[in-house]
């Protein structure tokens, strides 16, 4: 397919190129390249991309260009968009840049999710929508209460499908998906594809165009990465140290549990350094003002667990931290894509301590590169550090088996593009 290089070449509508032009957007990224004129032909799509390549302008431009040719005032408690969606952060994103690519269009948008009243959400179902952006759980709630059909359900949309899997909702999407209208158009977006989204992929798509884009190694290639080698004991103390750096404007800092975002947030508050926690136990009020907060600079630091930090785009994050190593590499990569968004660079710091060093053997494994050593911070521990170095060496005088090849088998891509499957909330 050839490689386009501007909206207009793309067959969008005037409304939408008109605000294409006001949002400032000169040249499509490579997945909205490759997928709007499929999706314009009506064709189903499986999409492999992360969060931050423009995909959900990739689906939302053809699906309001449809909206608009249709002419078509949605029935009462039914939608001709349904778009499933993993988090509420990420329902609520999506809904919004609805909103914003549809303004000069009449489309009726409402958002579903869990963890605030359904009354809001129940009105606006009852007069019908051309687009329902929905987390699963509530969703499926509302419909065995009545509230929302999907005869009339011309478009599907599964975001993160890899990440309906790692939270456990696949079941839920499946019995969703079950109510749907046979003859629609699906749209399947994963940045990974386990054996699980491979075989649903294969089951809800029907004569499907393929689009990958962006695999995490350029993302990584972007970003200045260290690793700090510290005892468990002197990790607050160091990251209260690195924070004194002003340059540090804008940091998502990552804890391995909710417990530890909590204690970690707290520590950064009493040093003098505003900051917030996201994680599954928050409730969505809070969720939404530590974001609005962090995005309008009056947070400095953002405390997060891996799922309730997934999907967040954000601009302008100068630097991230991964307080904990994730225990699954895949989760590296994501977590310091957060930073260096829209081709823009960024800088990771990681801390290791002792019980951590197997988790950096198997990150630098997965992005296939060495990280750097920072050893000027005060708190280096240079026993842990020769620890790394010892089980490294070790590990590369050991013969190879074959896990690549047999992993690149099962996942469909190579390691280094995958994605986090980190359950702590």
């Amino acid at each position: 397919m050839t490689t386009t290089t501007t909206f207009s070449d793309l067959g969008l509508i005037e409304p939408l190129m008109r605000t294409i032009a006001a949002e400032g957007y000169t040249a499509p990224t490579p997945i909205q390249a490759q997928a709007i004129p499929h999706l314009l032909a009506g064709r189903d799509l499986l999409g492999i991309a992360q969060t931050g390549t423009g995909k959900t302008a990739a689906f939302a431009l053809p699906i309001l260009q449809r909206l608009a040719a249709a002419h078509r005032q949605p029935a009462p408690r039914h939608t001709s968009v349904l778009i499933l969606t993993p988090t509420r952060e990420l329902a609520i994103q999506i809904d919004q840049s609805f909103a914003v690519y549809g303004r000069h269009l009449q489309v009726r948008r409402s958002v579903v999710y869990g963890g605030v009243s359904q009354g809001p959400q129940v009105a606006a179902l009852r007069r019908g929508v051309d687009v329902l952006v929905a987390t699963p759980g509530r969703l499926l709630d509302l419909m065995g209460q009545g509230h929302v059909r999907f005869d009339g359900t011309e478009v599907f949309v599964l975001d993160e499908a890899d990440r309906m899997l790692d939270m456990g909702f696949i079941h839920d999407v499946q019995k969703l998906i079950a109510r749907l209208p046979a003859k629609r158009q699906t749209l399947l977006f994963s940045a990974t594809m386990p054996a699980a989204i491979t075989k649903l992929a294969d089951s809800i798509l029907n004569d499907f165009v393929r689009v990958e884009v962006t695999p995490a190694a350029t993302t990584v290639e972007r970003i200045s990465q260290r690793v700090l080698f510290v005892a468990k004991s002197d990790k607050r103390q160091l990251l209260s140290a690195l924070l004194k750096d002003r340059s540090m404007t804008r940091t998502i800092v990552f804890a391995r549990t909710k417990h530890g975002a909590n204690r970690v947030a707290e520590h950064l508050n009493k040093s003098g350094v505003r900051s917030d926690a996201i994680h599954g136990n928050k409730s969505q009020g809070a969720r939404q003002r530590a974001l609005e907060d962090f995005r309008a600079g009056r947070v400095r630091a953002l405390v997060a667990t891996d799922i309730a930090a997934r999907g967040l785009d954000i601009d302008d994050v100068s630097h991230i931290v991964n307080f904990d190593l994730p225990v699954e590499p895949e989760s590296y990569v994501h977590r310091i894509g957060r930073t260096a968004r829209a081709g823009a660079e960024g800088i990771a710091l990681s801390f290791c301590d002792a019980d951590e060093v197997d988790f950096l053997k198997a990150i630098e494994k997965t992005i296939r590169q060495k990280v750097p050593v920072d050893e000027g911070h005060p708190y280096h521990a240079g026993s842990i550090a020769q620890l790394h170095r010892t089980a490294s060496a070790s590990a590369a005088s050991r013969p190879k088996q074959g896990a690549g090849p047999r992993r690149r088998r099962r996942s469909g891509r190579p390691a280094s593009n995958g994605r986090p499957h980190s359950r702590a909330a």
